[in-house]
């Protein structure tokens, strides 16, 4: 079905009658959690969304974000009376869908995917929206930023990568997925953190893969995308990564130390979360949180997730509003740095 702004929705089903039973039913069913609601960890009564619950999902079909939020509308629609769409709303570097799902109707039945990007946009003058104009439901990933580079390089630690940076009279190019994008900013934090940033260029390419590509032909040094999209060119070959920028080693390269193991205290990488209109009441947004994090936790969601190479972090709505204060803050700190987005 086209939407009056020309835009898709996808149901989380593939079949297409059952497509057309589930819209029929979420024009007319309320949805409940049980038969009274479900219980939040404040002991108030939380009152799941009646109907149809529109996932807006900022970045095109097929991409990771939208895969793991069509596998996280389809868990929950088995666990729940309600019936589940994703909808992806693409361009302004995510503004349009996160714009989108900010001005939704408050009450629960559009939960936005919030990626990275939230706080980042405003800084770089893409856009006004910010954290403060969701209420934070949960986060449910993170994928930290990989320092990869070609399997030839005479150097097999971040240390060394450094110190070969340092020794060389030029500067060493930095491949990302666009400037100002997250794998450039953490590219930037990671350069700042070591003392090269004089040092490296920053070469912006159309996404991940063509960054790491770009390293396989010699183009550029060293690449700063995910863990995943580099895994091909590192497993079969000719790339290798030095090291991660998360807390944890990542499950597809679990030998891979991160950078902090190594001395350098970077944390950077992509995120995803969910999260509704500020004003929606907030039995509403406990009731989703209970819902998103049954699916979260369930067998069928963790196997998707390390198949598919996505980390896993879960942050509650409190939790998640806190994180994406201080990466706002920190971004923008970042950002006015580099002197971008001016």
């Amino acid at each position: 079905m086209v939407l009056d702004d020309g835009s898709m929705w996808g149901s989380t089903k593939t079949d297409s009658t059952v497509e057309r039973r589930q819209f029929i039913k979420a024009l007319g069913v309320g949805a409940t959690v049980g038969a009274t609601g479900v219980t939040g960890a404040a002991g108030q009564q939380s009152e799941f969304p009646s109907g149809e619950i529109r996932l807006i999902v900022p970045w095109a079909a097929g991409g990771g974000t939208d895969r793991t939020a069509r596998k996280l509308a389809s868990l929950a629609e088995n666990q729940t009376d309600a019936s589940y769409f994703v909808t992806n709303i693409t361009g302004g570097s995510g503004s349009a869908g996160f714009r989108r799902a900010a001005n939704a109707k408050p009450d629960g039945t559009t939960v936005g995917v919030l990626t990275v990007e939230v706080c980042t946009i405003s800084h770089l003058n893409i856009s006004n929206i910010r954290p403060d104009d969701f209420a934070p439901v949960m986060q449910y990933n993170f994928d930290p930023a990989s320092l990869t580079v070609h399997q030839d390089a005479p150097y097999d630690t971040v240390e060394g990568f450094v110190k070969h940076v340092k020794n060389q009279s030029g500067q060493l190019a930095f491949s990302n997925s666009g400037i100002g994008a997250i794998w450039h900013l953490s590219a930037a934090m990671f350069a700042q953190e070591a003392g090269i940033s004089n040092k490296v260029k920053h070469v912006g390419y159309d996404g991940g893969a063509p960054a790491a590509k770009a390293v396989a032909s010699g183009e550029v040094d060293a690449t700063t995308t995910s863990a995943a999209e580099v895994a091909p060119l590192v497993k079969d070959g000719p790339l290798k990564i030095l090291g991660v920028m998360g807390e944890n080693r990542v499950n597809i390269f679990p030998e891979t130390k991160t950078l902090q193991e190594q001395g350098f205290n970077v944390k950077s990488g992509a995120w995803r979360g969910l999260g509704v209109p500020v004003k929606t009441p907030e039995n509403r947004v406990n009731a989703l949180n209970e819902a998103f994090k049954s699916v979260y936790d369930s067998k069928e969601f963790k196997t998707f997730m390390k198949n598919n190479g996505f980390g896993m972090v879960y942050r509650s709505s409190d939790e998640y509003d806190q994180f994406m204060q201080s990466e706002y803050k920190r971004f923008g700190d970042l950002i006015k740095t580099l002197g971008i987005g001016q």
